[in-house]
């Protein structure tokens, strides 16, 4: 069976009518922006909700102004700020969505003369033809307020059939929070589209690529709300579907997560279009979400070789080639990602993430400095910052990094989870087992906040409570050896050695160097009088770690037991002395202690 044969047939638009060649010269950059600015407005209001809109129609002393509906989701009272700064009010009962699409016309009432768009055709911005956005990306923590912004890129896509809300145009330009309902200029600096979204991984990640409705679109559907700009849109007849058509299928079906289906749509856009650089991108970006690192890397190579200079992709074959365990390859996509476009806040974090596995803190935490620099709103990057902050001991500034993240985006589980860590180490069970609770609102799959959560309840004395926290989190995971081996601390205290030996081994049946499940389960085995298994688990702890005071301590009593005075003296001497350098003086003294009880 085709899949492809039950497609229904999509439109394009070409114009019947003959018209008298004319010569078209583009104009610069300079120029268009000009434009631009002159025919963009700040839309806003008070909540704060910020975007955009452009000026398509002036009769009177009433404007028009075509944004996006997303824009005005929510009842506020709006104004609309024009280029000379003024401010006037718009009227929220007057909006008129434009039916089926992420589009919205409103109205403002100005005795001022503003330039009004000149409507282009946006059948005709095809792939790889400049195209330019503009509008007033919302304040961010770096830069406090809404100011005009114009940004140029490349069509990358026009699908003649229209996904869900009417996006069917793919750029380049890097569009900023905000800028949703600015204009789409073309070379000659006519409308052909309207700014609306910005493409996301399933994993929220940015893909560098921003989508737009094409004016035509709207033109079509103009006379639905008593709109007319006098101008038609080109009439339509009926095609095939283009490679444009399944290349924004598949990135639809990808934000969909239905990964298979957009690598079907995305090879039938590379069988009719075979140097599709961008589809073999996303069937790329498909394959890897699919666990096809290797087959994601084919893909992203043939996108490089059409295009050497789409520096997404060199990213995520970096991402690929990290998954596959090839870090120094990994580094060596980050770096040429970052040579070709230099603001790609991505690639920073990516590689700070890689600097992270290859335990170079410092230059981790310099890349997530530079990716936050470039985009402030970059919520992971301050969280992981964070948990380098807290490792390196500056605790402060990792809580501020934190509560940056969440302040970001307040649904971010494994911020509200790692502050809840920190906030533990510090002493406030109290606020971690909050932290720990929003953190399982948001995930209730987080098995490591079940896990924290019980250790801060058998802090605070909650042994029951500890224990059905951590059966939660290996029901979640059965693999994650610190819940075993935290199950097995409560088990032991509760005096069941058997249960707390049982969880002991299946820590370290899932991780033969968990240094501390070797020490506590040398103490169950001495506690259980078989002080030979307990010297035989201190020494491989202090084999995985020659400065684990506790380990030298434990075995000290287990040799003093066995009646081997001589090497006890040396162990408790070695614990005191560890114990004074990571400044615990009392246990310090409670080892030197005992070397001294001994010495007579």
């Amino acid at each position: 069976m085709n899949f492809y044969s039950q497609l229904a047939p999509a439109l394009i638009g070409i114009t019947i009518a003959l018209v008298q060649t004319q010569v078209v010269v583009a104009l610069s950059a300079t120029d268009i922006s000009k434009i631009a600015q002159e025919i963009t407005v700040r839309i806003q209001s008070k909540t704060p909700r910020y975007g955009s809109g452009v000026i398509i129609k002036h009769s009177g002393n009433t404007y028009t102004v075509l944004t996006t509906a997303h824009v005005l989701e929510v009842p506020d009272k709006y104004e609309i700020v024009t280029p000379d700064e003024k401010h006037y009010q718009l009227n929220y009962s007057t909006m008129k969505q434009i039916p089926g699409v992420d589009l919205a016309v409103v109205q403002f009432t100005s005795s001022q003369n503003y330039t009004v768009a000149k409507i282009g055709n946006s059948d005709i911005s095809t792939a790889g033809t400049k195209a330019y956005v503009s509008g007033y990306p919302a304040p961010t923590f770096a830069i406090n307020q809404s100011i005009y912004t114009f940004i140029p890129g490349t069509i990358n896509a026009n699908a003649a059939k229209a996904l869900r809300d009417g996006y069917a145009m793919v750029y380049s330009n890097e569009t900023k929070k905000g800028m949703s309902g600015g204009p789409v200029l073309n070379e000659l600096g006519e409308l052909v589209g309207v700014n609306g979204r910005e493409d996301l991984s399933p994993n929220a990640d940015k893909t560098g690529f921003y989508l737009g409705i094409p004016i035509n679109t709207f033109l079509r559907l103009a006379a639905k709300v008593g709109v007319d700009l006098g101008v038609s849109a080109p009439v339509l007849i009926a095609m095939g579907p283009t490679a444009d058509n399944f290349l924004i299928q598949g990135m639809d079906k990808y934000d969909k997560k239905d990964f298979q289906g957009a690598i079907n749509d995305e090879t039938e856009a590379i069988r009719l279009k075979q140097n599709y650089a961008i589809a073999y991108y996303y069937r790329g970006s498909a394959r890897a979400q699919m666990g096809d690192q290797q087959g994601a890397i084919e893909d992203y190579n043939q996108a490089l070789r059409i295009n050497p200079y789409l520096a997404l992709a060199y990213n995520n074959r970096g991402l690929a080639r990290n998954q596959l365990g090839d870090k120094q390859k990994a580094m060596e996509d980050y770096d040429q990602a970052l040579r070709i476009d230099p603001s790609l806040a991505v690639a920073f974090y990516n590689r700070g993430a890689t600097f992270v596995e290859l335990g170079n803190k410092q230059k981790a935490i310099e890349d997530y400095d530079k990716a936050l620099q470039i985009n402030p709103n970059l919520a992971l990057a301050y969280n992981n910052r964070g948990l380098l902050r807290a490792e390196l001991g500056d605790k402060q500034k990792a809580i501020e990094d934190y509560d940056k993240a969440l302040q970001i985006d307040p649904n971010l589980a494994r911020a509200y989870n790692n502050r809840g860590l920190l906030r533990a180490e510090l002493g406030d069970k109290q606020k971690a087992i909050e932290d720990y609770n929003k953190a399982l609102q948001i995930d209730p799959n987080l098995a490591l906040a079940y896990n924290n959560r019980g250790l801060a309840h058998a802090q605070m004395g909650d042994k029951q409570k500890a224990l059905e926290d951590y059966n939660k989190a290996l029901q979640i995971n059965p693999n994650l050896d610190l819940a075993y081996y935290n199950r097995g601390a409560v088990q032991a205290d509760l005096g069941d050695k058997q249960k707390a030996l049982e969880d002991y081994n299946k820590a370290l049946q899932i991780n033969p160097n968990l240094v501390l499940a070797y020490n506590n389960r040398g103490l169950v085995y001495a506690q259980m009088g078989d002080r030979q298994k307990a010297l035989e688990d201190y020494n491989k702890a202090l084999q995985l770690d020659p400065n684990l005071a506790l380990a030298y301590y434990n075995r000290g009593l287990a040799r003093r037991d066995l009646g081997d005075k001589q090497a006890a003296i040396t162990d408790l001497r070695k614990a005191s002395e560890l114990f004074q350098q990571q400044g615990k003086a009392d246990d310090s003294q409670k080892a030197l202690g005992l070397t001294k009880i001994l010495d007579h």
